[in-house]
């Protein structure tokens, strides 16, 4: 990584510095990703985001191995699994997370919006803004990079994600971004992490309860939210934070 301190000057863009950064990790390990994230921007100006779903311990155990202190922010929807909670709790005490930020919507905008909480059916996009899309934004606030999990094999609008991407004056950091599903599998079995309770009874991928349902045989993981919508993106990597 040679040359790293003057290629991310301080007067450069996010976009600049998107670019450069890609350009060092595009080939990069997972925890090679997360030391360059944290060489640009500081533990103290760097999050990491993870719904505490179905695989999400492996990008969580990574960023341990790196650095466990790196504040991971959890976005509490008020439509989450149970089990999601449990998840988050064992991970925290297994993993030695040290620094979990629960974020919830704001009460305004569930009380204006979506007070008989119905509005998952009648405008899911409009659902995952006032829940998810907002919150971050106010989360992400204090920081100028974060970590995300997703991966190209995800397919659809992920197939094609950068390792490193400008989020609107942030930096985002896609680690896993070139690994295969046996990668993940790998990260499991090595470092003997537990499952996500519902993967037992054939959740794939969790998130909102309304809006994650079970796989079906021959189906990929993500065929199972959204089921029946065109919809396959909750927003929060869709719209750029500011």
């Amino acid at each position: 990584m040679d040359g790293f301190a003057e290629r991310m000057c301080e007067d450069s863009s996010a976009t600049e510095k998107a670019e450069a950064l890609d350009e060092m990790l595009r080939h990069a390990a997972p925890s090679e990703v997360i030391e360059g994230a944290l060489r640009a921007v500081g533990r103290e100006r760097l999050a990491l985001v993870s719904s505490f779903g179905t695989e999400s311990a492996a990008l969580l155990k990574v960023m341990v191995d790196v650095d466990p202190a790196i504040p991971v922010i959890f976005l509490d929807t008020g439509w989450l699994f149970e089990e999601t909670f449990a998840y988050r709790d064992t991970l925290i005490a297994r993993l030695g997370l040290r620094d979990v930020r629960t974020i919830t919507p704001q009460d305004e905008a569930l009380l204006r919006e979506d007070a008989n909480r119905e509005l998952w059916f009648s405008d899911p996009d409009a659902c995952c803004r006032i829940r998810k899309v907002e919150p971050l934004q106010r989360a992400l606030a204090p920081f100028d990079g974060w970590i995300n999990g997703r991966k190209r094999f995800q397919g659809g609008l992920r197939a094609q994600i950068p390792m490193v991407e400008a989020d609107g004056v942030r930096l985002k950091f896609n680690p896993f971004a070139n690994i295969a599903p046996a990668d993940v599998e790998a990260i499991y079995a090595e470092a003997k992490l537990p499952l996500h309770p519902l993967v037992a009874s054939g959740f794939q991928s969790v998130g909102c309860m309304p809006c994650s349902s079970r796989a079906e045989p021959g189906e990929d993981a993500r065929d199972g939210r959204w089921r029946g919508r065109s919809k396959t993106e909750c927003g929060i990597h869709l719209t750029k934070t500011s």
